[in-house]
C-alpha cells in the first residue's frame, strides 16, 4: 500500500470518512494467568483493530532503518528514519498504548501528516481501507478512554470486529508540547467587544482550550460537542430570532468548527449552514489538524470562510475577529 492510497476522491460535505484499518498483535495482558487445565491450544496473541483517518496518510511503507535519537522523551519512540530527504520520527503504537507487540510479521510503517508535521507509527499489519458515515462513529465511553491512555476518538462496529480510531494529535502533541494549544501572550485583542462565537469539538481538552483562549480575546463562547449538537443548536437560534424579530449576529457572530466529529463532520456542519438562506452569511473557520494546502480543497468547496491548522489558536482568534467585522462593514 502507497502514498496512492490516499488520493481516493471523498467529496467533501458529504458526512463520511475512510480510514485506513491497521491491527496491533497482542499479549493478552492475563495470558500468563491463565487457569491450570486452560486448553494448550488456546491463541496466546490476539489482534487489536485500530483505524486512522485516510487524509493523514500520506504513505505505509516496510520498517526502514531506524536511527535512534538523543534524549528521547518517551520509550514509544524508536528514532528516526530519513525518508526522501525528510527526517521522520517513528513512534511504536504498542508501546504508547501500553500493549505487549507480538512479531509474528514484518511491521509496517504508517507515515501520517498533520498539523503541518510529518510522523510515522509503527503497527504489526495493515487490513483495508473503510468507508463509512460519520453517523456510523461514537464516542468513546469513559472506560474505553481510560484503557487506551485517552488516546481513542471514536469506536466503529462491525459485523465481526470493533475498530478503535486513534487519536493521533494527542499523541504527538503529548510527545512534543510545542504542538500544544497555547495562546500568544504578546497578542492584542479588543476584549471588550463582546463576540458570539458557538464551537464545535468532539475534545473536551480542545473545547476547554478554545473557550478560555477566545474568552481572553473578548469572546463569549458556546460549546457544542460535535457538528450534530452545533447544527441543533444553530437551528434553535435561527428560530428564536424569528420569533422575537432579531437578527442572527445577536445571539451568534462566527461558528468554529473542527473536521473530525462523530455524527457530523466540520464539512457537512459547513455546508448546511451556507445553504441555509437565514444562516449562509454566517462566517465559518474550519479549525482541525486536517488544513494542509493539500487538503484545502475540501474547506473551500463547502464554503468554509477560513480553514485554519491547530494548534495556531492566536491566529484563529484574530481571523475570527476580522471576519466578524467585515461582516459588519459589509
Amino acid at each position: 500500500m502507497s502514498t496512492e492510497t490516499t488520493e481516493i476522491l471523498l467529496e467533501a460535505g458529504t458526512n463520511e470518512l475512510e480510514i485506513v484499518e491497521f491491527y496491533l498483535e497482542e499479549t493478552p495482558k492475563k495470558d500468563e494467568d491463565s487457569p491450570k487445565g486452560a486448553s494448550q491450544d488456546a491463541p496466546k496473541t490476539r489482534k487489536g483493530y485500530y483505524g486512522v483517518n485516510v487524509a493523514k496518510v500520506l504513505e505505509i511503507i516496510r520498517m526502514p532503518e531506524v536511527t535512534e535519537m538523543p534524549e528521547v522523551s518517551h520509550e514509544s519512540v524508536l528514532g528516526a528514519f530519513n525518508l526522501r530527504s525528510r527526517i521522520i520520527p517513528l513512534l511504536d503504537l504498542s508501546k504508547w498504548l501500553k500493549k505487549k507487540r507480538v512479531e509474528n510479521e514484518p511491521p509496517k510503517v504508517i507515515v501520517t501528516e498533520f498539523n503541518q508535521v510529518t510522523s510515522a507509527f509503527m503497527v504489526s499489519g495493515v487490513t483495508r481501507i473503510h468507508r463509512i458515515s460519520w453517523e456510523d462513529v461514537e464516542a468513546p465511553n469513559k472506560y474505553v478512554s481510560a484503557l487506551s491512555s485517552d488516546s481513542i476518538t471514536g469506536v466503529v462496529k462491525f459485523d465481526d470486529r470493533i475498530v478503535f480510531i486513534l487519536d493521533l494529535e494527542r499523541i504527538v502533541s503529548e510527545l512534543n508540547p510545542e504542538m500544544r494549544l497555547k495562546l500568544d501572550d504578546n497578542a492584542v485583542f479588543n476584549a471588550d467587544e463582546g463576540y458570539r462565537a458557538l464551537i464545535a469539538d468532539d475534545s473536551p481538552l480542545i473545547r476547554e482550550m478554545i473557550r478560555d483562549m477566545l474568552g481572553q480575546a473578548g469572546f463569549r463562547v458556546e460549546k457544542t460537542n460535535n457538528g450534530r449538537e452545533c447544527w441543533d443548536r444553530l437551528k434553535e437560534i435561527k428560530q428564536s430570532a424569528l420569533d422575537e424579530n432579531r437578527p442572527i449576529t445577536d445571539f451568534v457572530q462566527v461558528v468554529v468548527s473542527d473536521i473530525e466529529m462523530p455524527m457530523m463532520d466540520g464539512h457537512h456542519l459547513t455546508k448546511r449552514i451556507k445553504e441555509d438562506p437565514a444562516l449562509k452569511d454566517l462566517p465559518v473557520i474550519l479549525f482541525s489538524s486536517l488544513i494542509t494546502e493539500k487538503l484545502r480543497y475540501r474547506g473551500e468547496s463547502v464554503g468554509a470562510d477560513d480553514q485554519i491548522s491547530k494548534p495556531e489558536i492566536t491566529y484563529l482568534a484574530q481571523r475570527a475577529a476580522a471576519l466578524i467585522e467585515g461582516r459588519k462593514k459589509r
